[in-house]
């Protein structure tokens, strides 16, 4: 009878199991837990353990906070069912999931980094299961968690003296002390160290942009994927002390004893995101600084914003592949019934474009007419919408990447529509995640059409050639030329998948030319 298999790592063994026919080890320990005087530090190493650490099953996920995130019950099923683990700051875990423990297998490495706007969300979801990319690519997936929201980036250092210098950075430090883990341990999985993409879905792709502008990161990963995340601006260090000022009043505690916020209880540091946010007001930045309690460039470990004003130098040797899905924000939008059920007058969809466009307002509206003139103004929102909050941050990162030219990226947009729901969602934020881990069947993503399954099949399989090459190229997609902002060639992720160049160009120009980033 086989064996659970078990590894050594750094810190002592691991116990795995098998799923799927693939070895798997969960919640695997890369950092000490933060709570106590752990609590806003860099992360600590685990402490080493005797005997084998069981490594079988999901054991915690980080706080939670969904502020600012309503999520409509249909969008929500959409996903399969959510992380069952217990909130706890023990949370520095990876789960890792390969075929086999031989160190001389090399396996290219996928290191998922998940989504949820730096403040809510988990890699222990079902639909992140590893299993399948691994079995279609023999690689080896390691999938990550780390401390959000307040617990990753409260920004003491004005406060709380040098020992809490890095603490509004603190979840980006998590996060290069997992790389720094799969480098040192992740030959003992058959992996290989000197291969690794890594690759995230919006909060997601976004801390792949952030790893991208760290100069601590050079080295740790050699490819990178952002879907539907790209960052241009990332918070400045007046608008993190701002939040900290009010978080303090919040709590009631004086600035001058900010070391107290160590001893809050889990749910009362929590409980003060809101109030904090709402005292703090929206950013100066809207359409590109979109986490209030996120990373904050802090001039050492972050010099500077991801791509602004240019692509990070420190990941100027590093392929991209980068895109979004063609219904972002329908998802976003759920929520509102007069969008959910289309009945949204003119007047308040152009009242919701204002917010956005100011003065261009009229140039927008009758733009998004043009190729869109059988559309309701709920269908129009979500086009703009997507493009002045997602599509935009996209090209833009993509524009600097070109500029660039020391290394090559790629351009796609994910455009197949699922018919849940009568079709409202579309291809909204997130539905290409299952399509990427070969798990729609785990979800209620897709339709369970042939159509869908083959579109599950073709992108896994590009994501994995683009990690084992560093080009995502394989039989089953067409040619799909490097992007350059000439051409701007970009590849249609659909039922059939074809290159378009230079996809809804007048849109891009006008969104190019109002959300400005400087």
């Amino acid at each position: 009878m086989p064996t659970d298999p078990i590894v050594e790592t750094t810190h002592g063994r691991v116990g795995g199991s098998t799923v799927e026919g693939v070895l798997a080890f969960k919640s695997v320990p890369y950092g000490a837990p933060t709570d106590g005087a752990n609590r806003f530090r860099p992360p600590e190493p685990p402490a080493p353990w005797a005997g084998v650490r069981e490594a079988t099953e999901f054991r915690t996920q980080s706080p939670q906070s969904r502020l600012g995130f309503p999520v409509r019950p249909e969008l929500a099923e959409l996903w399969g069912p959510p992380d069952p683990s217990p909130e706890s700051e023990d949370c520095l875990t990876l789960n890792v999931w390969t075929a086999s423990l031989d160190p001389a297998a090399r396996r290219p490495v996928m290191v998922w980094l998940h989504g949820g706007a730096f403040s809510f969300g988990s890699s222990n979801q079902v639909r992140l299961r590893g299993t399948r990319l691994v079995k279609r690519g023999d690689v080896v997936v390691v999938t990550v968690n780390q401390r959000l929201n307040i617990f990753g980036h409260l920004d003491l250092a004005p406060f709380a003296g040098a020992e809490f210098a890095q603490s509004g950075n603190a979840g980006a430090l998590d996060m290069l002390a997992a790389l720094r883990w799969v480098r040192d341990n992740i030959a003992a999985f058959g992996g290989d160290p000197g291969n690794v993409t890594i690759f995230g879905e919006s909060g997601g792709g976004a801390k792949v942009c952030t790893l991208m502008a760290m100069p601590a990161a050079r080295g740790l990963f050699h490819r990178a994927i952002v879907q539907s995340g790209a960052v241009v601006r990332l918070r400045e260090p007046a608008r993190a002390a701002r939040l900290t000022e009010e978080v303090l009043r919040a709590l009631d505690i004086p600035p001058k004893d900010a070391r107290r916020l160590q001893h809050v209880p889990m749910r009362g540091l929590l409980a003060a995101i809101e109030p904090a946010v709402r005292a703090a007001g929206p950013s100066p930045w809207p359409l590109f600084d979109r986490y209030p309690f996120g990373p904050t460039v802090d001039g050492a470990l972050i010099p500077a914003h991801p791509f602004h004003p240019a692509a990070p130098a420190p990941a100027a040797s590093i392929p991209l592949l980068i895109g979004d899905t063609r219904d972002e924000m329908a998802g976003f939008l759920a929520h509102d019934d007069a969008v959910w059920n289309r009945t949204l007058s003119e007047s308040a969809m152009q009242a919701r474009v204002r917010a956005v466009a100011g003065d261009h307002t009229a140039r927008v509206v009758a733009l998004y007419r043009r190729p869109y003139p059988a559309a309701s103004p709920a269908e129009r929102l979500i086009a703009t919408l997507t493009d002045s909050n997602f599509r935009i941050r996209s090209l833009i990162a993509a524009e600097h990447k070109a500029a660039q030219k020391t290394a090559p990226l790629w351009m796609y947009n994910f455009a197949w529509r699922s018919s849940a729901h009568a079709g409202r969602l579309g291809a909204t934020h997130a539905i290409d995640v299952p399509f990427v881990f070969d798990t729609i069947d785990l979800t209620h993503a897709a339709d369970g059409s042939e159509a869908a399954r083959r579109l599950a099949a073709l992108c896994s399989e590009t994501w994995i050639a683009f990690a084992r090459a560093a080009r995502p190229a394989h039989a089953a997609l067409p040619d799909w030329p490097a992007y350059d902002t000439q051409r701007r060639a970009t590849m249609v992720l659909d039922e059939t998948c074809r290159v378009e160049d230079d996809p809804m160009g007048e849109t891009r120009a006008l969104w190019r030319e109002i959300a400005r980033p400087d």
